[in-house]
């Protein structure tokens, strides 16, 4: 289920193909959206994944943490284990722009692409630009939920193979940020991640953006390259 997990949300945002526009008021709240996020040097994200099948008879929740750095695409994702209070780390997925090493802690391996490669290669930062290139969206009016406003948008792959066939947008339109991304499974699922806290230009060394084996002893290096 942990790889279940991560591989959701790549496919979340994975580019399909060319650029297309198909709503102007959509597109004028995106804009200003990625307009946004591009300003920042860093993002930190505090979050909660629920996959839901109610066809298999499976609800899983998870919560995790991404501090992404605009420049270069460098990100760490840590996902923790859903038991107890404290955040215990059940997996980590960490990029330089170059590298990327998904470590594994239960197991005590950690398996190294190169950015962009292997069944794990994502970049999560992309979640808060995913419109812009390979779907069509449309603006699906305002909806209120504990007392705050939110703008929906759908958007839809232009790729016709493509394994989600949806995914939803809830924008704060107060604070102009992504509240809640759903993903549409063409299998049934949906992935829900819910953006608890957003802190902009969180202050973070480039080397948060590497694993370092010396600090991991016992940890078995499975590099894919």
């Amino acid at each position: 289920m942990k790889k279940y997990f991560i591989l959701a949300l790549l496919v979340a945002v994975q580019a399909y193909g060319a650029f297309a526009q198909k709503d102007g008021d959509a597109k004028t709240i995106l804009n200003g959206l990625s307009k946004k996020y591009r300003s920042y040097s860093s993002i930190k994200t505090d979050f909660v994944l629920t996959v839901d099948n109610k066809q298999a008879g499976v609800q899983n929740t998870q919560t995790g943490t991404l501090i992404s750095k605009i420049q270069g695409n460098k990100f760490r994702v840590s996902l923790y284990q859903p038991a107890g209070k404290k955040q215990v780390i059940d997996q980590e997925i960490i990029s330089d722009g170059k590298t990327q090493w998904t470590y594994m802690v239960d197991e005590k391996e950690v398996q190294v692409n190169d950015a962009g490669q292997g069944d794990d290669a994502f970049n999560p930062a992309q979640i808060f630009t995913i419109y812009e290139k390979g779907y069509k969206y449309v603006y699906n009016g305002l909806q209120k939920q504990n007392g705050k406003t939110y703008q929906v948008i759908d958007l839809t792959p232009e790729a016709e193979k493509a394994q989600f066939f949806k995914i939803r947008l809830m924008i704060d339109k107060v604070k102009k940020q992504i509240y809640n991304v759903l993903v549409f499974d063409r299998n049934g699922s949906r992935y829900n991640y819910t953006l608890k806290t957003t802190t902009p230009n969180t202050p973070v060394a480039d080397a948060y953006f590497s694993f370092d084996a010396k600090k991991h002893p016992g940890v078995e290096v499975v590099d894919l390259r």
